[in-house]
């Protein structure tokens, strides 16, 4: 074969696979068309009908509707102001009246970001294909949904002219703060129609979309008036408005609504329950697939827990000399969250004192020491593990544990002193840290995190000593729910929010179905609840027996060192409620004098308020006895009986156990 002959071979072969590969090309191009095409939905006509998606609603336990989320008002384009609609096309799309649904220049520009930047997949949508795609598609960044979002934006500019597709698209993106669609978003931060929209209002909206949460105006004003400066350059650029104008409204005050509008006095606990259901749901089925939520929120018990907490912490500023008037983390907090005791459902939960200005929910989110809130634990792993009872005599005194690989641990009482002798009900009546040191060196911390385990504690908590003293962060919900195990004699039932989720055809999807654990023995359970019935009665929340409530009640008091932290968890025998004071920056509670603010004096007013309301026409209930309980009156010191008129402590004892034992051996020097 020849040199030319060889060469006309090679050139015939390589034209070959080249015609191959073009054809194998075009194949997979027209099969990626086919796939695009067979999925593609049909544009409604009317094209309004294209944000029907229904919205879910969310009802209280009352049946009263708390929220409504994802639903649209839909205003036609002369119910908009003029220069909301010059914004939003400025910035999102300044060609939109000339192309025809594709911007060619852009998808050109997108293109070689893409390229230059591997990995990357840069957007070059339109008004109509963000229209297509908030409402078609998901939002997977691929170049097969970009396809599809074009054919989609194709038939919609084939169908309907510029002004019907610019009135869909403004009425159906989100703005945050629950508001979706121009109208809802005019008057929930400004309390206005669209129509009456200033110049420097329609900037700021325009502005939002790009990110409702990161340029939040409530929470981010300086983001907001950042974004608001670029919309307003995009105006002048484009032609829209000049130089003088733009520098007119970006001067302009915002004159924001106070807080949102849409935050109700529920809005702690609504929050609570959105995560859950959007982990359990996702985000677009939650807000566009039409839901009916029945939660556990009893909307006159928030209000009243709205109340409670505002007019406490009125008084504590009063109390403290701090303004009213300082930022969040400045100001004092406090967290309430009710549970009732027999089903675990939260009735009211309040996460600060304004969630206008601060939607961080401390009642779930944020973990403080309990203090000596977490004493309960101890008692009830000692009494359990040890074989002590509430007439148990306890030496209260200096004490010293050693720590292996670590210095000694000397825990002190609160006001320094010790008292001697006395029995196990009193020294937690008293809250005495040694005795505490003392069970806790007894059990070993492995057994306290036990019992707080069994109880519905979830946070992180260290088998330390010290943890008997409360170290380990607890939320207020966790110490609610934890309580209200005791308060039903050691039957545990997690704390809830959501009972039943129906779909919008009204078929359950989802429904909390009731039922407790039994994870304390009820007779060592009963014990414990007397001895904290007298915390309330003549303890270290006394407060709540001179501030008038008088059904039988039992908790406990905490407060933290250098008091950053003040507690009061309580309960009836249906009812199970959490109230904490601090500030965000752990900064000390003293009053104006400097003296420091316990758990008795911040945290037990707020929950007496609250309950005082709360249980207001409530028959008088008990706590019920369980078998196997007698009722002893004994020596507070000696722990020897003494008769009923003599001026003694009526303990709850074991039918069996002689009042009078001894302290338990040993001693921890």
């Amino acid at each position: 074969m020849t040199f030319g002959a060889a060469w006309i071979r090679r050139f015939a072969v390589l034209m070959y696979l080249l015609l191959g590969a073009g054809a194998l090309g075009v194949v997979g191009l027209g099969g990626a068309a086919l796939v695009a095409v067979a999925d593609l939905p049909r544009v409604p006509s009317p094209l309004s009908r294209i944000i029907e998606a229904p919205p879910t609603e969310i009802f209280a336990a009352t049946g009263e509707r708390i929220m409504l989320l994802g639903g649209r008002e839909f205003v036609s384009l002369d119910r908009v102001a003029p220069s909301f609609l010059q914004a939003v096309v400025a910035t999102e799309d300044h060609r939109f009246w000339n192309h025809h649904g594709i911007d060619k220049l852009r998808i050109v520009k997108a293109l070689w970001i893409t390229l230059a930047r591997p990995g990357r997949v840069e957007g070059a949508s339109t008004i109509t294909q963000q229209l297509a795609k908030n409402l078609f598609f998901s939002f997977e960044r691929s170049w097969l949904r970009k396809l599809r979002e074009m054919l989609v934006a194709l038939q919609i500019e084939a169908a309907y002219d510029k002004r019907t597709i610019l009135e869909a698209y403004v009425n159906q993106i989100p703005f945050g703060a629950r508001a979706y669609g121009i109208e809802q978003a005019s008057r929930t931060y400004f309390n206005k129609p669209a129509m009456d929209l200033t110049l420097a209002q329609s900037a700021l909206l325009a502005g939002l979309p790009k990110s409702p949460t990161y340029y939040n105006p409530h929470r981010h004003p300086e983001r907001a008036k950042s974004r608001q400066r670029i919309v307003l350059d995009r105006m002048v650029a484009v032609g829209y408005i000049t130089r003088q104008q733009a520098d007119a409204a970006a001067a302009a005050p915002l004159e924001l609504v106070e807080g949102e509008s849409r935050a109700g006095s529920g809005s702690y606990f609504i929050d609570w329950v959105m995560r859950e259901l959007e982990q359990q749901f996702g985000p677009d089925v939650v807000y566009h697939g039409g839901l009916r939520v029945t939660t556990t929120l009893d909307p006159q018990m928030q209000r009243i827990a709205v109340e409670a907490v505002q007019r406490s912490l009125a008084r504590l500023d009063e109390t403290m000399g701090t303004s009213t008037e300082a930022p969040s983390v400045e100001a004092v907090q406090a967290a309430l969250a009710a549970v009732e005791s027999r089903t675990g459902a939260v009735k009211a939960m309040v996460g600060g004192r304004d969630y206008r200005q601060s939607e961080y929910n401390r009642a779930v989110q944020s973990r403080r020491q309990p203090g000596s809130g977490f004493k309960p634990f101890v008692y009830y792993s000692a009494m359990e593990r040890l074989k002590i009872h509430p007439a148990t005599v306890v030496v209260d005194r200096p004490v010293r544990i050693p720590i292996p690989g670590a210095g000694d641990w000397t825990p002190r009482n609160f006001d320094r002193r010790y008292q001697g002798p006395m029995i196990l009900k009193q020294a937690l009546m008293r809250s005495v840290n040694t005795i505490s040191a003392q069970l806790v060196a007894r059990t070993g911390p492995a057994a306290v995190v036990d019992t707080a385990r069994r109880c519905g504690i979830e946070s992180p908590l260290a088998p330390v000593y010290s943890v008997a003293l409360g170290t380990s962060e607890v939320s207020p919900l966790e110490m609610a729910g934890a309580f209200a195990t005791l308060a039903t004699g050691g039957v545990r039932h997690p704390p809830f929010g959501i009972r039943r989720v129906e779909d919008a055809h009204g078929r359950v999807i989802a429904e909390h179905i009731a039922g407790g654990d039994q994870v304390l023995d009820p007779l060592v359970t009963y014990q414990l609840v007397d001895m904290l019935r007298a915390v309330v009665d003549q303890g270290t929340a006394r407060v709540i027996r001179e501030m008038g409530f008088n059904l039988p009640a039992a908790g406990k008091t905490g407060t933290t060192n250098n008091y950053q932290d003040a507690w009061f968890t309580g309960f009836t025998p249906t009812l199970s409620v959490c109230t904490w004071v601090g500030f965000d920056n752990n900064r000390p509670l003293r009053d104006s004098r400097g003296v420091g603010l316990t758990g008795g004096r911040a945290a037990a007013p707020i929950w007496t308020e609250f309950m005082r309301r709360a249980t207001e026409g409530d028959p008088y209930r008990d706590f019920p006895v369980p078998d196997g309980i007698r009722f002893d009156t004994v020596d507070p010191v000696t722990g020897r009986p003494l008769p009923a008129d003599a001026g003694g402590m009526r303990v709850a004892l074991p039918a069996g156990i002689p009042a009078g034992d001894d302290a338990p051996e040993g001693h921890w020097e």
